[in-house]
């Protein structure tokens, strides 16, 4: 079915992937780069210790795409072996997780509601059951607080008083499952802030995967949540998918136009942001019209919601995704011919989905405070 190249090709990527987030593991996770210097660099101890991370995290996502791969195989639907894209970033000094993702290919034509639905959904409903078990396995066997003071030794200092004024500060955003899951499993006197799961490797790779999962299941376009909801909602997916779509760019962009900046600074700074928002609904379907007024509402809204709340803030940080799905993606799905309904057991799959991307989604996935 594929060839000799075509498996070394997907093998390496696969392998370079796996290095690659096991520099990144290490980077986050123990404070070690390999190209730090003395007691910041990452030696080998250190780089097999950081697939703690990065195994159950590359294995999160190998899971996802094999759900993809082999419900198009059952299917007959030709598609790519999985692409994993590595993405470490270290040798810029920007702090990246080691992978843009994994990604199939479909090569064959889907020509059914229902393959489309199958092939969507069986990607994250795969990966949430192994991401799952990460999380369970890492809240249960949470080390002793000292634990801690091995990567910030300045914590065990009492006269420490805290990071310098002006240095940032990152944490994760929570999500429902991850605070439910810490809640039930967690001995909650070694249960870290948020701030500090990104040392503790099976939560911070189960975290990772609960992101990724919600950002696959939002319900728009091609993503596997608009295949769920070309499913479920066979006559309704468009005006669904502009929907959701229109709100997460309403919710992302909050606070980027303000009445409380300086004139000049909205003299020039609107007229960009709106021709921003123009280009992110360039592939809606919307006729101009339609699209200029959906444009101009969206930033009126997040200018009346900045003059009565100033300190209500979006996430701006997905206003990047959000360009690649309506630029790049675009926000409509794939047609076929006929509106029958998913079976009883394709619905309730569906409506899991629904439910597993509202546990799993995190308005602020990843918080810098100074």
């Amino acid at each position: 079915m594929y060839s000799n190249k075509e498996y070394f090709r997907h093998g390496l990527l696969f392998i370079t992937t796996l290095i690659a987030t096991t520099l990144a593991g290490g980077e986050w996770v123990y404070g070690k780069s390999v190209l730090g210097v003395e007691e910041s660099l990452l030696t080998w101890e250190y780089f097999w210790k950081s697939m703690a991370f990065s195994i159950p995290f590359i294995g999160i996502l190998l899971i996802h795409e094999l759900g993809h791969f082999f419900l198009a195989v059952y299917h007959k639907v030709k598609c790519t072996l999985p692409y994993f894209i590595p993405g470490w970033l270290g040798f810029i000094g920007i702090p990246t997780i080691g992978t843009f993702g994994a990604v199939i290919q479909m090569k064959g034509f889907v020509n059914s509601r229902k393959k489309f639905f199958d092939i969507g959904v069986a990607g994250p409903l795969s990966g949430f059951v192994i991401a799952l078990g990460v999380l369970i396995y890492g809240f249960a066997t949470l080390p002793e607080l000292d634990y801690i003071h091995t990567i910030h030794p300045e914590y065990a200092d009492p006269d420490f008083q805290g990071f310098s004024e002006g240095s940032l500060d990152f944490e994760l955003g929570n999500n429902l499952l991850f605070w439910g899951l810490s809640e039930i499993f967690a001995d909650p006197n070694r249960m870290p802030a948020m701030s500090e799961v990104i040392h503790y490797p099976y939560l911070f790779a189960g975290f990772l995967a609960l992101f990724f999962t919600a950002l696959n299941l939002l319900p728009i376009g091609q993503l596997d949540g608009g295949h769920v909801v070309f499913g479920l909602f066979p006559k309704l997916h468009k005006e669904i998918s502009l929907a959701a779509y229109t709100l997460f760019i309403l919710y992302a962009g909050m606070g980027m136009i303000s009445p409380y900046s300086p004139v000049e600074d909205l003299a020039l700074w609107i007229p960009l942001y709106i021709g921003f928002l123009f280009i992110c609904f360039s592939k809606s379907g919307l006729t101009m019209q339609n699209r200029v007024a959906l444009v101009l509402c969206i930033a009126a809204v997040q200018y009346g919601i900045s003059f009565a709340k100033p300190d209500l803030q979006g996430y701006q940080g997905w206003l990047f995704y959000g360009f690649l799905l309506g630029r790049i993606m675009g926000i409509k799905h794939p047609e076929v011919s006929g509106f029958k309904a998913l079976d009883g057991k394709r619905k309730l799959l569906g409506w899991l989905a629904i439910l597993i991307f509202i546990l799993c989604f995190s308005p602020q996935p990843f918080i810098f405070n100074e």
